[in-house]
């Protein structure tokens, strides 16, 4: 008897792969095709507050840095912005480097709808973010000196090696954060893996396109010494990077793991 026929023995599925995988990648493919097939209002409507929503998690980290002057402390209280994106079901462009794609490769929706998705998801985060940034440093202005020198660490960072591999591990850390969401029903665990992603996001810091872009925003509100120049200047890198370490490191590996139960989708789909 071979391996693979041994572990179907003992295995509670007749699939290729363990009952727990199959599992969370049909929740995983379910799920992408629903995202991929929303209209152009509902994307980018679930952008704008998910660009808010995160918003909160910047908010608690600045006032814990502010207050303690701690980045790891900070980067624990960022996790509120990922809760709030779980339970208010709002959408990050970063989260969409593992659910659509794995939704696109199993043939449940086309290319087009994910460029559209992730476009229009990343304008709309972008522009919540403002907002809300606009509201935090007019209602806390005494946070300008914390949120500047925050947004420096990332404005004038030059795209040298080290800039692209924190960009690299920034994309790859939330792609990790979504996978262990998926693989989970507990809501519970679905926050541990939150409040986890948001310290090693945040408390490291990683290089994020949107997270880190709303500090940058925050101390634009307040006369930064550095203009929107410099920080799309670094904004194009990091998201160039954040979808490479997100696909490179998490989604192709986790596809390829679950090669045969795509190839049954795509039979299906045929």
């Amino acid at each position: 008897m071979s391996d693979e026929d041994r572990r179907r023995e003992l295995g509670s599925n007749d699939a290729p792969v363990e009952a727990e995988i199959e599992e969370s990648f049909d929740r995983i493919v379910v799920e992408g095709a629903q995202r991929l097939h929303r209209t152009w209002p509902s994307v980018l409507i679930t952008g704008f507050f998910g660009g808010v929503e995160v918003g909160l998690g910047v908010m608690a980290y600045l006032a814990v840095l502010h207050t303690t002057g701690n980045k790891l402390l900070a980067g624990l209280a960022f996790g509120i912005g990922f809760i709030a994106l779980l339970l208010a079901k709002s959408e990050l462009f970063t989260e969409g480097f593992l659910v659509p794609i794995a939704a696109v490769v199993a043939r449940e929706a086309r290319v087009g709808q994910l460029v559209k998705l992730w476009t229009g998801t990343l304008a709309a985060n972008l522009v919540g973010g403002w907002c809300f940034m606009w509201l935090v440093m007019r209602a806390f202005p005494e946070w300008a000196p914390t949120v500047t020198e925050s947004a420096r660490h990332f404005a004038e960072a030059p795209p040298n090696l080290q800039s692209l591999c924190l960009a690299a591990l920034g994309g790859s850390t939330i792609t990790l954060m979504t996978r262990m969401q998926q693989g989970t029903e507990s809501v519970p665990a679905k926050i541990v893996a939150a409040v986890a992603g948001g310290f090693l996001l945040s408390g490291l810091p990683l290089f994020h396109s949107v997270l880190d872009s709303l500090l940058i925003f925050g101390a634009l509100h307040v006369g930064a010494p550095f203009g929107y120049g410099q920080w799309f200047g670094w904004f194009v890198y990091t998201a160039v990077f954040n979808v490479l370490g997100g696909l490179l490191l998490v989604t192709a590996l986790r596809l390829l793991r679950s090669k045969e139960l795509l190839s049954e989708r795509r039979s299906g789909s045929s």
